[in-house]
């Protein structure tokens, strides 16, 4: 039998066949993905095979994961050197951006395009809240979209507490399957809500005395808004690690450097000090922003991602 992966807890994986009926299956013990080092082999978004646990009546035994077209991983909390695989098998990233309660930051807006990039993944950025945003605010995202719409990942504003920009969301992800990720409390259940009408989900308060968002998805979950269009509800991303890129491989996603490939002097420029860099000249000219610029210099000096 082949089904699709709707939810890993971990040990057990909520499978949906192709009858449209859901098993619960746990994973032959000896399998293995051999060029990951990751703390779970499955992810939601897989495509597998399975068979029948005659030991445990209605339950199945994954016996084969079908080649990823992609997937998306973080670093593991518990395990030093491991990654967590969120998703595999997307379509489109979609990240939920507030400018406060809880802050995105540029840099971590950055390093979820690096990580949707390195596997080609197309990428929007949703500004969420705008009911509660100043003139000064919206004069803030448009300038935000402005350094993002350029190099190919489009954005756009809604406020799902008001069911504003919503419509546009739906065709946005239509006919795909469509991870929705971000920091807790930005309000990707209260999305997931609207898209899926039937579903309860439990929305989360933010914490006003940190202003970050108090985590209510524990795992990676999907939901079906029709039978062609299906949405990845992420837990919360307080911190995304980047793993495996090495430094002379992190420029080339970034699109905008990306498309400056082979015009500086020195074949294995950095782009850090160089003579004739055509990176620093386009950033001198304003070419390329300088907030990405400076998420580029930080996510070169992080080890961490080399592993």
């Amino acid at each position: 039998m082949e089904g699709l992966v709707f939810k890993s807890t971990g040990s057990w994986y909520h499978v949906k066949l192709d009858d449209g009926s859901f098993i619960e299956c746990r994973i032959r013990g000896k399998m293995k993905l051999a060029k990951l080092k990751v703390t779970n082999p499955i992810a939601v978004g897989d495509i597998v095979e399975l068979e029948l646990d005659v030991s445990n009546e209605g339950t199945g035994i994954i016996t084969h994961i079908a080649p990823r077209t992609n997937y998306v991983m973080r670093k593991s909390v518990h395990k030093a050197k491991q990654g967590s695989l969120i998703a595999a098998n997307i379509d489109r990233a979609v990240l939920i951006v507030t400018l406060h309660h809880p802050k995105t930051s540029l840099g971590f807006i950055d390093r979820f395009l690096v990580t949707t990039d390195s596997f080609r993944i197309p990428s929007t950025i949703v500004f969420n809240k705008s009911d509660l945003l100043s003139t000064q605010e919206l004069s803030a995202i448009e300038y935000i979209s402005s350094i993002y719409e350029p190099i190919g990942v489009n954005t756009l504003l809604i406020s799902a507490l008001k069911n504003e920009g919503v419509e546009k969301f739906k065709e946005l992800i239509r006919d795909q399957i469509t991870l929705i990720s971000g920091h807790s409390g930005t309000g990707k259940s209260t999305i997931t809500n609207l898209l899926v009408p039937d579903l309860d989900q439990k929305i989360g308060e933010v914490s006003e005395s940190v202003k970050k968002g108090v985590h209510t998805t524990t795992f990676a979950q999907m939901f079906e808004v029709n039978p062609t269009t299906k949405i990845i509800d992420t837990p919360g991303i307080k911190e995304l690690g980047l793993i495996g890129i090495e430094d002379n491989e992190l420029s080339d996603y970034f699109p905008e450097m990306r498309a400056l490939l082979g015009a500086c002097k020195y074949n294995n420029c950095m782009h850090t000090h160089e003579p004739n860099c055509a990176v620093i000249d386009a950033l001198e000219n304003e070419q390329i922003a300088e907030s990405r610029y400076l998420s580029y210099l930080s996510m070169l000096e992080n080890e961490d991602r080399r592993w």
